[in-house]
């Protein structure tokens, strides 16, 4: 896959694979939130936890702030470096992988991957750089760094150019594009182009694609069903398509809007999870 940041001066595409955030970790990587439970249960599972004072203090707190958070409230960042290796792993343990992993390109050429953790709404973000790797967790509808891209770097607004030979109806796609990227404001209703239902030939698309570029930000949820979101190099211009199991697009479109909603936590998340997190507590940690 390719992301990068078109609009940046100096700037180039970046070959990017997206990987595991523990995928250095020890035997336990892999585990789901289900699997955690089975590790717990093990002979060896209550000298591990007394092994993880400080893991053990953090989680009551942590699943306070799931209590209260909501998805329109500001992203709180919690620290890690305070865990040492064993609590670490143990919280990887824990926190499983959730439904939505994907990756934001820096300017810099440094990458963060995020990961959904089981508990929706709790993300693992790592960020990747020459002089090590920053690693924390963050609660929030989606992490603020996806965020923060979205809106930093892609451009905004686009050039419609002239109609390549052959095209049908990518011309007027484009000039509604445009119009909803400059109309548009945060918190608004998305406005979704479905291509499934328009026809566009090969020519509209190779223009299409030309046009809006690669943006900073590649996501996949695998929700109800895989969904995949890229951010293009126009601002608020979202490519999502919904895939069926072989990976084959079954639904196309275009989103105009703030990071679109099947990549996001909603309010009734941050309950669920402080509540799945809360039984985790009293069997084990209590």
């Amino acid at each position: 896959m390719r992301v990068g940041y078109t609009s940046v001066a100096g700037s180039d595409d970046i070959d990017m694979h997206v990987l595991p955030l523990n995928f250095d970790d020890s035997a336990r990587r892999g585990f789901t939130g289900a699997g955690t439970i089975a590790a717990l249960a093990t002979r060896g599972g209550d000298e591990l936890t007394r092994r993880c004072p400080r893991l053990a203090a953090m989680l009551p707190g942590l699943r306070a702030a799931l209590a209260a958070h909501r998805a329109a409230h500001a992203s709180v960042h919690i620290r890690l470096d305070h865990l040492d290796a064993d609590e670490l792993g143990l919280l990887a343990d824990i926190l499983g992988e959730g439904e939505v992993t994907g990756i934001v390109a820096l300017p810099d050429r440094r990458v963060a991957q995020i990961q959904e953790s089981v508990f929706a709404g709790l993300w693992r973000v790592r960020i990747e750089g020459e002089d090590g790797a920053l690693d924390y967790l963050e609660l929030g509808a989606i992490p603020e760094i996806a965020a923060r891209a979205a809106l930093d770097f892609p451009r905004p607004d686009i050039e419609l150019g002239e109609a390549p030979s052959g095209a049908m109806n990518v011309m007027p796609v484009l000039a509604e594009i445009r119009e909803r990227m400059a109309a548009h404001r945060p918190g608004d209703a998305p406005h979704i182009i479905n291509f499934t239902l328009l026809p566009m030939n090969p020519a509209d698309m190779a223009h299409l694609t030309a046009t809006l570029g690669n943006g900073p930000i590649q996501l996949y949820s695998r929700g109800y069903g895989s969904c995949r979101v890229l951010a293009t190099g126009a601002r608020h211009v979202w490519s999502v398509q919904y895939l069926n199991a072989m990976d084959t697009p079954i639904l196309d479109t275009i989103e105009v809007g703030d990071v679109p909603a099947a990549v996001r936590a909603a309010d009734e998340d941050f309950h669920d999870s402080a509540e799945r997190l809360g039984e985790i507590i009293a069997a084990y940690f209590a």
